[in-house]
């Protein structure tokens, strides 16, 4: 497979009716594979978050996806340049792991194993060896792997915030806590609101004069967020704002392929965004040939997420939404995000 930067991400022509190309049908992929927390209540979050049974499913839908994408979601898209490799894995229906190479020593690190046969063949084939791992939370769809692979590779250390129950977990790692892995450098950085111990990993790129990575697990996806189980909104808003902090060149390595539904739901919202509605057309382009829609940017992200845009004027008035006088700012801000989750929310249900 050969590497590439992440170029030409624009859609070249204009837009069709609907953001679709003409003579496309857009099937959501929700009704594709299954994503195990979406028929979430508070009763079945527990038992999928805090019991077995959440292991035993998460080892159901590993075998059902084997069998379903015996060579994964998605065709993966590597990234390279002097000195890192990033390799996407797609594994489980939607998810993504991802084995970040310090091509110098052949030293690695994977984040978020969910399916261990799946990193494991892909640590072969690049013939590198397995440091550690990253995890950003502890739900077993990003989690699942880590006891076999520690098994595998007696010197695998894994990383993860000590708040959540990350299983094997050996390193517990503070906000703003750096862990080397080679001359690869990955800062931790706390995000809780999916999760009361989410985290995510920014891999510096300075060293390589490339933009810095930024793997967010479950707190932002390619036009969407994560659905806040273990928090409030003004959380997960906070959460949101320390990824945002990061330059708008940052490159953005979701957990999950969730574009196509992300940004059809965006499109009902701001019926006028023209970055949108090329994102669009260009997302269902990749998905028809099975490509990965990642990475995106985060500058590119503000332009189309509604979830990073809850201080646009433009947001609030589609969903009916105005300051209130002497209001707090970001408190405003949380109840538009409040209102583009559950919109969110009904669109999935729907």
């Amino acid at each position: 497979q050969s590497c590439h930067r992440p170029a030409g991400q624009r859609a070249s022509q204009e837009p069709g009716s609907g953001g679709l190309p003409e003579g496309v049908e857009y099937i959501p992929t929700r009704k594709k594979g299954k994503n195990p927390m979406k028929p979430v209540g508070v009763a079945w979050y527990s038992l999928y978050a805090r019991t077995r049974l959440g292991y035993l499913f998460y080892q159901r839908q590993v075998k059902k996806a084997r069998e379903r994408y015996p060579h994964g979601h998605s065709v993966p898209q590597p990234y390279c340049v002097p000195g890192v490799k990033i390799l996407p894995i797609p594994v489980l229906s939607n998810n993504y792991s991802y084995l970040v190479i310090d091509t110098g020593s052949g030293q690695a690190a994977v984040i978020d194993p969910s399916d261990p046969l799946a990193v494991q063949a892909a640590v072969e084939e690049e013939g590198v060896m397995l440091e550690a791992i990253f995890c950003t939370h502890k739900h077993w769809d990003h989690s699942g792997g880590n006891e076999a692979l520690c098994q595998k590779h007696n010197s695998c250390r894994v990383y993860g915030s000590a708040l959540d129950a990350i299983p094997q977990l050996t390193n517990p790692l503070a906000d703003r806590e750096k862990v080397s892995v080679g001359c690869l450098t990955f800062e931790a950085l706390a995000t809780p609101g999916h999760t009361v111990g989410h985290m995510v990993y920014v891999l510096d790129g300075a060293p390589f004069s490339s933009p810095s990575c930024l793997f967010s697990g479950d707190l932002l996806f390619l036009a969407g967020c994560g659905r806040p189980f273990e928090g409030s909104p003004e959380t997960m808003l906070a959460s949101l704002d320390v990824a945002m902090g990061l330059g708008e060149d940052t490159l953005l390595w979701p957990g999950h392929e969730y574009a196509l539904e992300c940004l059809t739901f965006a499109s009902l919202l701001e019926l006028d965004n023209s970055a949108l509605e090329q994102k669009l057309q260009w997302a269902v382009q990749q998905r028809q040939e099975k490509r990965s829609t990642c990475p995106s940017t985060l500058g590119e992200e503000q332009t189309y997420n509604p979830f990073l845009r809850t201080h646009r004027p433009e947001l609030q008035e589609a969903l009916g939404l105005w300051q209130s006088t002497g209001e707090d700012p970001d408190a405003f801000r949380a109840r538009v995000l409040k209102e583009v989750r559950r919109r969110k929310d009904l669109y999935q249900a729907t």
